[in-house]
């Protein structure tokens, strides 16, 4: 606007300086030749002071808005450049967000891995250490059932040794022992010292 106002002001001075000048510079003459390019006077000044008039009209009614107009044109690409860089900034920010969550989830991740593997070891020794004790329960007690059926089978075996051997020797003397005799104990106390002897 200054500029322009300057602009106007010194075009006022030369306007007047070229009205002075002498009119012998401003040749009239034939229609040919250099003064073809020499304005006419009569339609020079006029044409001058129209043109400065409407140069200060526009100097102080258009050039003020088209200022304006310039002046809020670089106000708004102003802004528009400040709001691109701000959405630059913020996507920069939420690219440095989105990129501690993913870092984040894959470290909760690996954790999670972590702890399952740790879980499977604990119930894999658990589900060991478990088979174990039931093996050495189911081999104690086959143990102890062994141990029973061989009692059994020895006291059964006694029993049938002692009627054998009561049978044989009531034959061998022939009489009949009595079963709550003498001859019976002594034959079942000889096959427990036998068994006991073998067992050991």
């Amino acid at each position: 606007m200054k500029l322009l106002n300057r602009a106007a002001g010194a075009a006022v001075p030369v306007a007047c300086a070229l009205m002075a000048t002498p009119v012998p510079a401003f040749a009239e003459g034939s229609a040919g030749g250099p003064a073809i390019l020499i304005p006419n006077m009569a339609e020079f000044i006029p044409a001058l002071i129209a043109f400065l008039i409407i140069w200060v009209v526009l100097a102080k009614v258009a050039w003020p808005k088209v200022l304006t107009m310039m002046d809020e044109r670089s106000r708004r690409i102003a802004d528009s450049l400040e709001e691109a860089e701000r959405t630059k900034q913020k996507a920069i920010d939420d690219r440095h967000v989105s990129d501690e969550l993913v870092a984040d989830a894959r470290r909760q991740a690996a954790e999670i891995v972590l702890a399952a593997r740790q879980d499977a070891e604990h119930e894999r020794a658990r589900i060991i250490a478990a088979a174990h004790t039931e093996a050495e329960e189911i081999i104690s007690k086959a143990r102890a059932n062994a141990e029973d059926e061989r009692r059994s089978l020895y006291a059964e075996a006694a029993g049938t040794i002692a009627d054998l051997s009561v049978s044989v020797a009531s034959k061998i003397v022939e009489k009949t022992l009595d079963e709550d005799g003498e001859q019976r104990r002594l034959i079942e106390r000889y096959i427990k010292e036998v068994g006991s002897l073998n067992a050991d």
